[in-house]
């Protein structure tokens, strides 16, 4: 007898996420398994985490060998993997030097630390950041208060000060916002969380030049858009621009946690004694995201993930063509939004589930579709015929 799993967790578990009715019991590549046998393609692929599928033979063969090996120091000391993975992340980007820690919002943390140091050495003391409204950040105090969606700070209040938020893809807010007390800008190439918002294709460009200009930091969040997510290894390069600092985390580990921020060497502000993590960076989650990371670049994931993007946009837009409760279809690479006409992301969550795919309501009028980026054209058919049928029945 299968015990009752989410009784359980709520019994046990502090009630602060609204899970799916899914106790998922093991995954391979695009698909998992719930405790009852049920098969599912994972359209969701843990958050934009699993970006060459579950339990894939290069992360699993590198954590069972390094956890016999050595898993944990501290930063007091070196460790190859740690440094294997660092000099890998640098040689394929832009930027000089790359700091670990354990998920997307410390990134983010030490992207904004960083921020406050430069701008205090570089701009007279300016520690303020400009963010966008809809964007999502992280959770924590500061995190949270650089994300510019309201409803999630109200209950948290006072926040870290510092955050102006602007329109996303609004230049001329960026340059009104822009003061003697602003060291950066802090963006998604795409806004994932706050509904997959796409900007216009030279907004970033246009960014870089006006922090330029003005000698602010330009800052990008790609904990959900990099590791090739967009169809380039970092989102940044599907824009042709080389920011100043970059956060990722989700798809860097492949399944571990782990997060980083990386900055070109003029402004890598922090010094011995500014920023540290005790699990950081540790052995084991190094030598994981090492073998994702090396996989992703070795085997041109990047480019699948554009194809494949493709391939997907093409068949939703067909059940655009069926279906008139799709309002629209939008997004890039293989992070993409079915907005619906109304407010029925719930049900349609509910439905696609029923039959076989897991999704995940940004919005209540939107779903968000992030597999894994090593999908196949074929799981992509099947996924389409099964919200096919979910659609059906709306």
């Amino acid at each position: 007898m299968v015990p009752d799993w989410i009784s359980i967790e709520k019994q046990y578990y502090a009630q602060t996420v609204k899970r799916q009715p899914v106790v998922i019991e093991r995954g391979l590549g695009t698909r998992v398994w719930d405790v009852n046998g049920k098969e599912y393609l994972d359209f969701t692929a843990g958050w934009a985490v699993t970006n060459i599928g579950h339990s894939h033979p290069a992360i699993v063969d590198a954590i069972t060998k390094q956890a016999a090996t050595l898993m944990q120091t501290s930063n007091a000391f070196y460790t190859i993997p740690q440094l294997h993975l660092a000099k890998l992340l640098v040689v394929n980007s832009c930027y000089d030097k790359v700091f670990f820690g354990n998920s997307g919002a410390e990134a983010i943390e030490g992207a904004i630390k960083l921020a406050r140091k430069y701008g205090k050495a570089n701009r007279d003391g300016a520690y303020g950041i400009i963010t966008a409204y809809n964007s999502f950040h992280g959770r924590t105090i500061s995190t949270l208060a650089a994300t510019g969606q309201p409803h999630y700070q109200e209950t948290f209040r006072p926040l870290t000060p510092g955050f102006t938020h602007v329109e996303f893809n609004n230049m001329d807010q960026i340059r009104e916002a822009t003061s003697d007390k602003i060291a950066a800008v802090m963006l998604e190439p795409i806004q994932g969380e706050g509904g997959v918002n796409v900007p216009d294709e030279n907004y970033l460009s246009e960014v870089k030049k006006w922090c330029e200009a003005q000698g602010l930091l330009f800052i990008v969040d790609e904990v959900q858009t990099g590791m090739g997510r967009l169809g380039s290894l970092f989102g940044y390069q599907e824009y042709g621009i080389e920011p100043d600092v970059m956060a990722l985390a989700k798809g860097l580990g492949g399944g571990v946690p782990i997060g980083a921020f990386m900055s070109k060497e003029n402004c890598m502000s922090l010094e011995p004694g500014d920023h540290g993590s005790t699990f950081g960076g540790n052995a084991l989650t190094t030598a994981a995201a090492y073998a994702s990371t090396k996989y992703i670049i070795d085997n041109n994931i990047p480019d699948n993930a554009k194809n494949m993007g493709n391939k997907l946009m093409q068949c939703l837009n067909d059940l655009k063509s069926v279906f008139s409760c799709i309002e629209e279809v939008r997004g890039k690479g293989l992070l993409i939004a079915i907005q619906f006409d109304g407010d029925i992301a719930d049900r349609a969550l509910e439905l696609v589930r029923n039959e076989g795919v897991l999704s995940n309501m940004v919005k209540p009028n939107a779903l968000r579709l992030m597999p894994p980026l090593t999908i196949t054209k074929q799981e992509i058919e099947e996924g389409i015929e099964r919200i096919g049928k979910a659609l059906k029945k709306l």
